[in-house]
């Protein structure tokens, strides 16, 4: 039977430290909270008292349970006051030696039987531990911000701490209704190890300016469901804190990819530190505040772009999933739609594809029978590339293969006059190769569409170096118009999103095949400590193992990283034929 904890110290009040205390009072424990002055402790009061007035106000809690939560949580300034805790949660600046002296001093107060635990996100525990004469009884509690509202709990244990110890704490977890994920001590642990090699990958393409930060943040969030984009988070981690996480994480595993971006230091070094300064990669209208206002570098509107070319008709080749709903999206925003299959059976097959979407949008009440009529009434479908020859604008989405659209991008060349824009829907294959097959090839662009492209908001504007900058302004025109929001990349592999998603789904097949980790235990990091939608594998297990791996492949070859090598884990279960869902099993056996 688990120990039970009782009464709990936490050292260190800041944002994180003060939110804990929260959690530990909510659940009814006595609580013993020291800072290093007066000035800290008031601090934190203010932080927990400021937190549960909120929680007051939105009828969460009563005031009568809100002061009985305060009168459970003793402030003071002297670490003398944990003497008769049970367990001792540190939370104070991520600086080792800091809180080396912290774990010595309590080793000296504490009673021999009680647990001390640090909340830190990087740091090695096995080093803390060994500051005090009972290593067995420390551990890793790592929760995440804000603790009040994020249900999981990292429970680090060393090749020293004692499985009792170990079970205990998990067990205590669970008792404040948090989800628990049990790891080793590495650094970064599972979260933060897989978060913050993609957010220093985002800053990297910032830095780099193959994308607006604003183009980065919606990619992410509009084509991968995250809650927040990679530079917006990084605002709210604060670029200190970013930076000595990955710091550490670079330190312990070499690992290229946790090497901190350059930008990070330059912009530390100017004080900009993101929410918590007012300023970081964007500008907020106060100190702490989550409100982001213009600066100079906040894009201007283009509603009405200079050189927009008048489109009213477009081309649609192809009749697969990605063509079908690209014909219904350009339908329904009033623009007649031209599309050419293969084969009669196929264009009969588009037709009813859509006609069936258009009809599930009218039963739900989301489209009038009318607008449904008129858009079907703009759609002819022929297997003839020739009826493409009136078009303004035409979007090629068929098989992912480079000689395929090549030839089809010749062919587009001959049939299509001059003025008319071809674009390729590729979510991988560089556009300038099929803008050399023709002899236009600044009329040539990317415009890559996410699937269900009738249901998902984003699309990738690709530029080559010889894209005109009128057929860029004309595409990001027409995306507006059928109501989608596009963001703007250079021609290279994986564009923003790819490039951003898939070395971290890399990693964490990488962390499974080294056995730090289950799957099951990485997706709940993922999901529970970061709000992912889905986790890892069972993102890869829907889109699918074998394009997984493509992608992975493109990635490597483009940018040679030796982090972006596919993992020797996905290739086997490629050639297993565990390909995901689609085969039945992939990382998961599905019934």
């Amino acid at each position: 039977m688990a120990r039970e904890f009782k009464r709990v110290g936490v050292v260190g009040l800041g944002t994180m430290g003060a939110g804990i205390v929260e959690v530990l009072a909510r659940s009814g424990l006595d609580v013993v909270a020291v800072e290093k002055d007066d000035a800290g402790v008031n601090r934190g009061r203010a932080h927990l008292e400021g937190s549960t007035a909120r929680a007051v106000e939105r009828g969460k809690l009563s005031a009568e349970e809100q002061q009985a939560l305060l009168d459970r949580v003793s402030f003071g300034v002297d670490l003398a006051a944990m003497a008769e805790v049970d367990l001792v949660i540190e939370a104070v600046p991520e600086q080792l030696e800091l809180k080396r002296a912290i774990f010595t001093a309590l080793d000296g107060i504490c009673k021999p039987d009680t647990v001390l635990a640090s909340n830190t996100s990087s740091l090695s525990i096995t080093e803390i531990a060994v500051a005090t004469g009972r290593p067995g009884k420390v551990v890793g509690l790592h929760f995440f911000n804000p603790a009040p509202v994020m249900k999981l709990v990292e429970v680090i244990r060393t090749v020293v701490t004692e499985q009792e110890v170990v079970d205990d704490v998990e067990a205590f977890a669970q008792q404040l209704g948090k989800t628990d994920v049990t790891v080793g001590d590495r650094a970064g642990f599972i979260a933060n190890a897989l978060l913050f090699g993609y957010l220093n990958h985002a800053a990297s393409l910032y830095e780099s300016r193959y994308a607006s930060r604003e183009d980065i943040d919606a990619a992410m969030k509009l084509g991968c469901g995250l809650p927040m984009g990679p530079l917006a988070l990084l605002d709210l981690i604060g670029l200190d804190t970013a930076y000595e996480i990955l710091d550490t994480m670079y330190k312990q595993g070499r690992n290229r990819l946790h090497a901190p971006s350059p930008i990070f230091k330059q912009m530390i070094t100017a004080g900009l530190l993101g929410r918590k300064s007012g300023r970081g990669f964007y500008t907020y209208d106060a100190i702490d505040s989550p409100k982001v206002v213009p600066d100079a570098a906040t894009p201007a509107e283009d509603a009405a772009p200079d050189g927009v070319r008048a489109v009213s008709r477009v081309g649609v080749v192809g009749s697969g999933t990605m063509a079908t709903g690209i014909v219904e999206v350009f339908a329904k925003a009033g623009y007649d739609v031209a599309f050419v299959a293969r084969s009669s059976d196929k264009v009969e097959a588009v037709v009813k594809a859509v006609t069936r979407s258009l009809d599930k949008a009218v039963q739900r009440g989301k489209l009038a029978e009318d607008k449904r009529d008129a858009a079907l009434d703009r759609i002819n479908g022929s297997t003839s590339l020739d009826d493409l020859g009136s078009v303004q604008l035409v979007v090629e989405a068929v098989v992912e293969d480079l000689a395929v659209k090549q030839t089809l991008f010749s062919n587009l060349d001959d049939i299509c006059p001059p003025g008319t824009v071809l674009a390729t829907t590729t979510s991988s294959l560089p556009v300038i190769e099929c803008a050399a097959a023709t002899s236009r090839p600044s009329e040539v662009i990317g415009m890559h569409f996410f699937n269900p492209a009738a249901v998902m908001k984003l699309v990738e504007v690709v530029t080559t170096v010889a894209t005109a900058s009128d057929v860029e302004a004309t595409v990001l025109d027409v995306t507006r118009r059928i109501g989608k929001h596009p963001v703007r990349c250079g021609d290279r592999s994986g564009f923003i999103v790819n490039a951003l998603l898939f070395p971290y789904l890399n990693d964490a097949v990488r962390m499974l095949e080294a056995h730090y980790a289950t799957a099951d235990d990485i997706d709940s990091a993922m999901k529970v400590g970061c709000g992912y939608p889905m986790g890892p594998f069972e993102l890869l297990d829907v889109v699918g193992l074998d394009v997984s791996l493509a992608i992975q492949r493109e990635l490597y070859q483009e940018f040679r990283e030796p982090g972006f090598a596919p993992a020797p884990l996905l290739e086997h279960l490629v050639t297993a034929g565990r390909l995901g869902r689609k085969a039945g099993k992939g990382f998961r056996d599905y019934a």
